[in-house]
């Protein structure tokens, strides 16, 4: 078949278009940023270098900072690992998804519960659109290597939940490699092997360790070398402190496999922690420790290395949560969430552009968790939990407690002079929540308890209202001679 001149020269037009359509969308995905979300299992605010601890030793975190931005006011959406997790995968806030706490929200003595707790889901459900899911429509593979912790007969497999490739244990949490500490280094090979067959097109990996969650674990050596340190006045722990060592030594094995695919100048790398640290160490200045929700059990560690985007050197002292790591990832891909989601992207913060448009972050936590933490409530203390039911609003320098047994039980805001229902801090001036303002402040303490009200109406929260038909008064305080536990869930 003879084609006649201009026949031949569209068809010719029609493929050099085709063909430059595809090409610069190859150039327009290869252009987009790898992103590494590196995320530690209750690893403290404190518990790094570059945070001034005195027995800790953590380089490459502490190289990092210097490279990137250093959040220091960085938030889990909650007290403990799971319900945390939720939030971040979702970018939601617990009354979205339920999951409240690791297994159930009714743990500790029942006749010492004023309330019945609300009913926790034990995993995030398939429903909930996940930053993995959003990550794979805008093109990335999607990867996670290490603690999912969200299946449950509630939840769905991360297989489920957008994720290419999982690969939860290699050696394992609680494994028996001893050179191979919860699995940190299998994981970090895992991780890079993932990065070198995709290096090509853009990449997503979640990188959620175990370490350093209980049991503790080390490399014989690293061991041996905080053995033979002296130790801190804060921090002294050898094991506590060869695990964190070994966790940062394996970050830095997957920042060096980074730079040897010659990829780390286009790669946004996130660190943080799921909550705060245990009882095994002290987050002073900061009050509490993990499942409580005062600072010292959700103010996490955070680093966001950016090269040519974020400035080296720089920190940013504005309220963040995990909630917005969802949005923010989206941002740093071109893309936006399907659907509205709580959590709100950074880029602002990380480019220095501006500030963010919300003003207060939110935390609701409507059940019990038992050990008492390390300068926690006083009756929480005395009756063995680390938490009961308890909703939290942060409003620039200022955070409101509202705990829920003396709120719904005793008079509410009528009695709110004497019924102990809420605590007011002013984290700037006082960031170990020393000293309670709610009498002092009545004007900001009204604004801020105004705010939280209207938050529970607009995510449907629930708060525990029935009273505990078990709750025996004349128990109270029997846990009052009981020890600080040292593992907690």
């Amino acid at each position: 078949m003879k084609l006649d001149v201009k026949t031949t020269k569209t068809l010719f037009l029609t493929i050099v278009m085709m063909f430059q359509a595809s090409w610069l969308s190859a150039v327009e995905e290869k252009s987009k940023p790898n992103i590494i979300l590196i995320f530690a299992d209750d690893l403290g605010w404190k518990d790094v270098g570059y945070q001034g601890s005195d027995f800790m030793e953590t380089p490459v975190l502490d190289a990092m900072a210097k490279e990137g931005m250093v959040f220091t006011n960085a938030y889990a959406a909650a007290g403990n690992c799971a319900p945390s997790r939720a939030c971040m995968l979702s970018g939601n806030y617990t009354p979205r998804h339920g999951v409240y706490a690791v297994g159930t929200t009714e743990r500790g003595p029942k006749s010492e519960m004023r309330l019945v707790p609300v009913p926790n889901k034990s995993g995030l459900a398939k429903e909930n659109v996940t930053f993995a899911d959003a990550m794979k429509s805008a093109g990335y593979v999607t990867g996670i290597f290490g603690k999912w912790h969200l299946e449950g007969k509630d939840g769905a497999r991360a297989e489920e939940q957008g994720f290419d490739v999982v690969n939860q244990c290699h050696g394992g949490w609680n494994g028996k490699e001893t050179d191979n500490p919860n699995g940190i280094y299998s994981l970090t090979q895992a991780a890079g092997e993932f990065m070198e067959k995709n290096k090509d097109r853009p990449f997503f990996v979640y990188l959620p360790h175990y370490a350093i969650h209980t049991g503790l674990q080390s490399r014989k050596s690293t061991l041996e070398k905080f053995e033979a340190k002296k130790p801190g006045k804060q921090h002294h722990d050898a094991l506590y402190a060869a695990c964190t060592y070994d966790l940062d030594d394996g970050i830095g094995l997957l920042l060096k496999k980074l730079k040897e695919l010659g990829l780390d100048q286009n790669t946004m790398v996130i660190f943080t922690s799921d909550n705060g640290g245990t009882q095994q160490s002290s987050q002073e200045p900061l009050r509490g420790n993990k499942g409580g929700y005062y600072e010292g059990g959700i103010r996490e560690p955070m680093i966001v290395r950016w090269p040519g985007v974020v400035k080296a050197g720089t920190t940013c002292d504005v309220p963040v949560i995990n909630v917005d790591f969802f949005p923010t990832l989206l941002a740093a891909a071109g893309a936006k969430p399907e659907k509205d989601i709580d959590g709100e992207s950074l880029l602002p913060l990380l480019k220095q552009e501006g500030p963010l448009k919300r003003e207060s972050i939110f935390w609701h936590f409507p059940g019990y968790l038992d050990d008492p933490v390390t300068r926690g409530r006083e009756l929480d203390v005395r009756t063995g939990f680390r938490s009961r039911p308890v909703s939290v609003i942060r409003k620039g320098d200022w955070k409101l407690h509202l705990f829920t047994e003396e709120w719904q039980l005793d008079g509410g805001r009528e009695k709110l002079a004497t019924n102990n229902a809420v605590e007011l801090y002013n984290i700037r001036d006082d960031i170990g929540e020393r000293k309670n303002l709610a009498a002092d402040n009545m004007v900001k303490r009204d604004e801020l308890l105004d705010e939280l009200l209207e938050w529970f109406k607009s995510t449907d929260a629930i708060l525990p209202a029935q009273p505990n038909p078990a709750y025996d008064p004349g128990n109270a305080g029997a846990a009052k001679d009981k020890k600080v536990k040292k593992k907690s869930k």
